[in-house]
């Protein structure tokens, strides 16, 4: 089986370009679907955080605000640390089980798509890492339409995460998503191409 690590900056198009990964036949292992999971009711990180966090974390109905710990992990790095130490650990352990299932099942490519693929270490995990990125100035504007924040509020959650340069630097593929969907498609069906199927 076959590992690509997936990432890039917040707000970069790293969704689009995992979509028409699935689409081209590849395993998806979601990072934040797996952490969703983890954090919905009953699951293993949901006490957790409001035992840490407090109730005013919670929805009306008992769901996790997720907006409200942006704002407090975004603004707070040893809140930030926090939690990425809780939750990294059993992400992991998560994602380790998915791709036994999908060795056992006989998965020729999988694909790790992971946020903070490089700050957490799991570049180890995969043969090759592409990194999806944009100019700083597209990275800003589609953040703060996407979660309808202020320019402070989008700038706090890009330098949360390692430099999108820093990104660039350690990969392998470099996905240029700063124009139209149809380019960034060209260019996955390019390296599939080239990097899989050839």
């Amino acid at each position: 089986m076959r590992i690509i690590g997936l990432t890039g900056g917040i707000a970069c198009g790293k969704s689009t370009v995992s979509y028409h990964l699935r689409e081209l036949g590849a395993r998806i292992l979601d990072a934040d679907a797996i952490s969703h999971a983890l954090s919905a009711p009953g699951g293993r990180l949901y006490e957790l955080y409001i035992d840490h966090f407090g109730e005013g974390i919670l929805q009306p109905d008992a769901t996790l605000d997720r907006r409200a710990i942006g704002r407090i992990v975004f603004s707070n790095p040893a809140e930030r640390a926090w939690m990425d130490s809780v939750a990294h650990p059993m992400v992991r352990s998560t994602m380790t089980l998915e791709l036994e299932k999908a060795r056992e099942h006989g998965t020729s490519i999988a694909v790790l798509d992971v946020p903070l693929l490089f700050e957490a270490g799991w570049q180890d995990f995969a043969d090759e890492n592409w990194v999806v990125a944009v100019d700083e100035k597209t990275q800003l504007r589609r953040l703060m339409k996407r979660e309808s924040c202020t320019e402070e509020e989008a700038r706090a959650r890009i330098r949360a995460q390692m430099p999108l340069s820093e990104k660039v630097r350690l990969a392998d593929v470099i996905i240029d998503n700063g124009k139209s969907v149809d380019h960034t498609y060209a260019q996955v069906d390019r390296l599939w191409k080239e990097r899989i199927d050839g």
